[in-house]
């Protein structure tokens, strides 16, 4: 089979198409043939040698943390997929291939109404988001969310998720996207080139401060988040695209009774990935099926140009996820 193989670690240049053998597969596993993945920060970050998969090491270092598929074969002892199944998941690595081994529990359907190759879009992000916001976070119905890089894959799916649950987001973003992501259905959009978004979360909720706060970003943003957040409040802490390294006045935080909480869904144990499959399957795969929550797609690239497509997020230039297509 075709995938891209890191040669070793730099610049988009590292990665190669070529052919390697097909994976085995366990008696509980599925394999999928691969109709489109989708890419991560994380991708960038791995392809860097700063981010490896975890687990055992593979003999082809192949990135890629989600995919959309057809299941092609299945193990002796899997009970709950059938050859033909479109099916989509989240993986630890090994998507940007033609097939892929995968456990069946971490498996979810690709959603109704949702073209497969368009699935690809979904898990990583919609995952990384309900996890953030509703299961670290605690966001319910009526509460405030302060989403950063909310044109981002997981900021676009974080916004929509808010909304479908009832809550109200604020979002930042940059210039050029802030109509992209009010269009998405955030209450607030504010442009972090030119506003200080706690001021604007102070005035939106008449002082009250959000109820969340989704970073991707870190390094200085995290007093900043303190000082926008309720007491009783929670930061989810997804990313550190701004560094990883800042100073926290525990001073400010202790009359807040705030949480920060670091989250990652890649080292996960499997047990922790499919319950967090499951209960995405369960709360928001009904929404995306009534067409409140849509994958948002900025751009797609064949595999074979998969340099390019890291070159592209490089830019920050996209609006929601870059899709990769392998069929």
């Amino acid at each position: 089979m075709r995938a891209v193989v890191l040669r070793t670690y730099g610049d988009p240049d590292v990665m190669e198409l070529r052919e390697v053998p097909e994976p085995e597969f366990g008696p509980e596993e599925v394999l999928v043939e691969v109709a489109a993945t989708a890419l991560n920060r994380a991708d960038l970050l791995q392809r860097r040698g700063w981010y490896p998969e975890p687990g055992p090491k593979r003999p082809h270092e192949i990135p890629g943390m989600e995919l959309a598929g057809r299941v092609v074969e299945v193990g002796s002892l899997v009970s709950r997929w059938s050859v033909g199944d479109e099916v989509m998941a989240i993986v630890g690595g090994g998507a940007y291939a033609q097939r892929i081994a995968i456990h069946e529990r971490q498996l979810m359907a690709v959603p109704a109404g949702v073209a497969l190759a368009d699935a690809a879009a979904i898990p990583e992000v919609g995952i990384t988001a309900h996890d953030a916001l509703v299961t670290q976070g605690g966001l319910r119905s009526g509460g405030w969310a302060l989403i950063h890089a909310g044109a981002s894959g997981v900021g676009s799916m974080a916004v929509q998720i808010a909304g479908a649950l009832g809550a109200r987001s604020i979002a930042t973003a940059s210039t050029a996207k802030i109509d992209a992501v009010r269009a998405l259905g955030a209450d607030v959009v504010v442009d972090y080139k030119s506003e200080d978004f706690v001021e604007v979360v102070a005035q939106a909720t008449d002082g009250g401060g959000v109820d969340v706060v989704l970073d991707v970003i870190g390094g200085d943003y995290l007093m900043r988040n303190l000082a926008s957040l309720r007491t009783g409040g929670s930061i989810v802490q997804v990313g550190v695209m701004g560094g990883g390294k800042t100073t926290i006045d525990l001073g400010a935080l202790l009359p807040k009774r705030a949480r920060l909480v670091g989250t990652v869904l890649r080292a996960r144990p499997l047990e922790e990935k499919v319950a967090a499959s499951r209960l995405f399957e369960r709360e928001v795969v009904p929404v995306i099926e009534a067409g409140v929550i849509k994958p948002v797609i900025d751009r797609r690239f064949p595999i074979d140009a998969i340099a390019d497509a890291h070159r592209y997020m490089e830019t920050n230039a996209n609006v929601g996820k870059i899709v990769i297509d392998l069929l």
